[in-house]
């Protein structure tokens, strides 16, 4: 290879590195922005985060208080619920960035196969950050809050024995706002699950039948990410396996659908052929990226 074809070939690679700098500093730029303006109102998004441990503590006849444990930690909380916020807002910007930069590499066939998972995925995150925050959250704290016990005193004349401590919630703001972040985030990626299975079942890296072959390994997981991700309570982790076992079977159903289509359309082309290594299913996949090879 000559200097002028090494020159010729660096030349591109020159020109991606400078668009994703662009990208990146935009989707930086846009990331900033947005944390300022959480910053800014970080008081009323607190307040919208509260309102379900208010909600329960209400029902209990008490007043809704959290508690500053350590001096630097109003500060603190309003730095991370400006992060948290600040990604949520500019999220749709940097995915289009990120489409942007993806899209001038993409055939039109692939890039309208990839455009609905694009918005596809906030949707499914903001739906399981609604899940989370409009059910999950409220029967926690409820049930969390059900261990709280009324102290009593001794009346004149009677044994010391006749008293109770009582155990009332003084919570943590920072402890509180960690804790419903984390249900919030949980349940947005786990709900991530048929967008992600449905891409990778629409590039060929797994199958219906396959994700069914190894089902009962799929629940073990989710069992494990249940205890994981979620407080040590009954009523969260079946409610996140139940969720996420779910969403496995639809993703099931999802790939399906595809591989019917993908079959449909390679028989009105004539590309698909019913012998016995196609009953194979991946020396079917195989003919199929044979045929599909330009």
């Amino acid at each position: 290879m000559t200097s002028d074809e090494i020159e010729d070939s660096s030349a591109p690679l020159i020109e991606h590195l400078a668009e994703l700098r662009t990208r990146l500093i935009y989707s930086v730029s846009a990331f900033i922005v947005g944390m300022v303006i959480c910053f800014t109102v970080w008081n009323p998004i607190f307040n919208f985060l509260t309102d379900p441990i208010c909600g329960a503590l209400a029902d209990r006849g008490q007043d809704c208080g959290l508690y500053l444990i350590k001096l630097q930690e109003g500060f603190f909380v309003a730095i991370q619920i400006s992060l948290v916020g600040g990604l949520a807002l500019s999220f749709p910007f940097i995915a289009y960035q990120m489409w942007r930069f993806v899209a001038p590499g993409l055939y039109r066939s692939e890039k309208s196969a990839f455009l609905p998972f694009l918005i596809a995925s906030p949707f499914m995150f903001f739906l399981g950050a609604a899940f989370a925050y409009y059910v999950v959250t409220p029967l926690a704290f409820d049930f969390f809050l059900g261990f709280q016990q009324v102290g009593s005193l001794a009346a004149e004349g009677e044994e010391v024995a006749s008293q109770t401590a009582g155990i009332t919630f003084h919570g943590s703001v920072q402890e509180y706002l960690s804790l419903t972040i984390k249900f919030v985030l949980a349940f947005g990626l786990c709900f991530q699950l048929p967008v992600l299975l449905t891409l990778m079942g629409k590039a060929g890296l797994v199958s219906a039948a396959g994700l069914g072959s190894v089902r009962k390994y799929a629940v073990v997981a989710i069992l494990v990410l249940a205890a994981l991700v979620t407080p040590p309570d009954v009523i969260t982790q079946v409610i996140l396996f139940a969720v996420v076992y779910g969403l496995y079977e639809i993703s099931i159903l999802l790939v399906r659908r595809g591989e019917k289509k993908r079959e449909k359309d390679l028989r009105e082309q004539g590309l698909w052929f019913e012998d016995d290594e196609a009953d194979d299913p991946l020396m079917k996949e195989f003919d199929q990226g044979e045929d599909a090879r330009p």
